[in-house]
């Protein structure tokens, strides 16, 4: 089976998933949480308040998450067993359950519903899982859901390059270069891919998450602290 380097998957899933929400729950980040304040603080001024609930409670639901992965964690190390099989079965089975629960009731009302704001705090999950991931078992694989660090480091590896730095220095930067533009790449067809998907065939929309998860599951033994 072909495979495909972690950082770019998680990249292009984080991209993705974050559109994704974005468009179909009306300004709902799953993955870029900080957002949700700026969009929260549109809302609450807005005659429609759309989706403010869910932005409401996004960090919340992100800081629980990621609280539980890592109490959990800790759990299985104190049996002395790893939780990183359970993490990626716990991600695909919440974004199965979106994408089913997509399926049947997309498109969303732009007024907070039982079931988009259910399907919006799963995401957020979700992520949250992701991001915890990152810390601990995926620790030498740089962020993938927040593109913000990633930009400010490459434009600032770029200038270096202008400083006339020694060859290694230039060897460390162009190495760090070719690691951070893929992973930039990635995220942005992530958020192009889910763009079509919502226009062209909005009931799949997130119908590829789980599939992205399966990959990562089923080639998990070569991904492990990656």
């Amino acid at each position: 089976m072909m495979q495909f380097r972690l950082s770019k998957l998680l990249s292009f899933n984080a991209g993705y998933v974050d559109t994704a929400s974005f468009l179909a729950l009306h300004g709902l980040f799953s993955a870029h949480v900080t957002g949700n304040f700026v969009t929260l603080g549109a809302a609450l001024v807005s005659e429609s308040q759309t989706g403010a609930w869910a932005k409401l409670a996004a960090l919340p639901m992100f800081c629980i998450t990621v609280l539980s992965v890592k109490l959990l964690d800790q759990k299985f190390i104190r049996h002395q067993n790893s939780s990183y099989a359970f993490f990626l079965k716990l991600m695909f089975l919440l974004f199965s359950i979106v994408a089913v629960c997509s399926y049947f009731y997309l498109p969303f009302p732009k007024y907070d519903t039982i079931m988009s704001f259910t399907v919006g705090m799963l995401l957020v999950a979700d992520m949250a899982i992701q991001n915890a991931m990152h810390r601990i078992h995926w620790t030498k694989e740089s962020p993938t859901t927040v593109m913000t660090g990633a930009t400010t480091q490459l434009m600032l590896n770029i200038a270096e390059l202008f400083s006339k730095p020694s060859q290694e220095k230039r060897l460390q930067i162009r190495q760090s270069i070719v690691a951070i533009f893929p992973t930039m790449l990635s995220f942005a067809l992530g958020c192009a891919v889910a763009a079509i998907v919502y226009k062209f065939a909005l009931l799949w929309l997130f119908l590829l998450p789980p599939v992205l998860l399966l990959m990562i599951y089923i080639n998990r033994d070569n991904y492990k602290k990656a």
